[in-house]
């Protein structure tokens, strides 16, 4: 059965997120744990959680996926900005565990000029201090379009900070596909290529979850623009293929198009449809 949803705004709580993915024929959504221009998080409503677990396990609902603040970046040259950025996924990643068993994602951020290789360290240093052996979220990296000094915008990238986390049972990645065609991987013409090279480098297993947007720049233009499924460069049979391949199956999908329900309602239908 596809997986499919959208980003949904989280700011009447969980349970009125889990009615309307369900109204819009999702069976799973991404929401921001917080303003994602901001630092502020709603307290948690516990009732309001205990509702929507039952109403997840009567709608079908199993796996959501929480996004963290764009403001986060934890390979800042400025220890206040790293500072920040690890107090506010610490404290996200304790929210997350209300709603045990999914998964967090975050732009992994921009080195400002201190080089690749520091910030990779300084982000898999943030997460070591962070990642506690008990959680049952698993934190997503996900890949860049390499706009400036972005940190993800290869899939090597990605792979050195796999390896230096200490925890990696409890880490994975979040693949854009905005993202990775503007970063220069090739997903319209050669699919099954980037597949493999993803595999080599990071690995299937950590593959975990897919961001579906169409790109209004040319490849590899390291731009990160989204656009609705089908019109921008990828183009619609490139999620359709990327929906049936047979290596990506069980995964879950969620649209960032620029959308609203209406509109998400209208891209999951005509996917479903593609893709049966």
């Amino acid at each position: 059965m596809l997986t499919i949803g959208c980003h949904l705004s989280s700011s009447k709580g969980y349970l009125h997120m889990g009615k309307e993915a369900v109204s819009i024929g999702a069976n799973t959504f991404q929401f921001f744990t917080r303003n994602p221009r901001g630092s502020k998080a709603k307290p948690i409503d516990e009732t309001d959680v205990a509702a929507f677990l039952e109403f997840c396990r009567e709608a079908g609902i199993e796996k959501i996926l929480a996004h963290a603040p764009y403001t986060l970046n934890p390979c800042s040259k400025d220890a206040h900005t790293r500072e920040f950025a690890k107090i506010t996924m610490e404290d996200d990643l304790k929210r997350m565990e209300y709603t045990p068993g999914n998964c967090y994602n975050f732009h992994p951020g921009s080195h400002t000029g201190q080089g690749a290789e520091e910030g990779i360290r300084q982000i898999a240093g943030m997460l070591n201090e962070i990642l506690r052996p008990e959680q049952t979220t698993t934190v997503l990296l996900e890949t860049m379009a390499g706009k400036g000094t972005e940190i993800g915008r290869s899939f090597e990238e990605l792979a050195a900070i796999l390896e230096q986390v200490e925890l990696k049972d409890h880490m994975g990645v979040c693949l854009d596909t905005c993202h990775v065609y503007d970063a220069g991987y090739d997903i319209v013409r050669d699919l099954d290529g980037v597949l493999r090279e993803f595999d080599r480098t990071v690995g299937l297993s950590n593959l975990k979850a897919i961001h579906i947007n169409d790109s209004k720049n040319p490849f590899a233009s390291h731009k990160d623009r989204h656009e609705k499924i089908g019109e921008g460069s990828l183009g619609l049979e490139t999620f359709v293929n990327l929906i049936r391949h047979p290596l990506l199956a069980g995964l879950p999908f969620y649209l960032e198009t620029p959308n609203e329900l209406e509109g998400y309602a209208g891209e999951i239908a005509m996917l479903k449809e593609r893709t049966r």
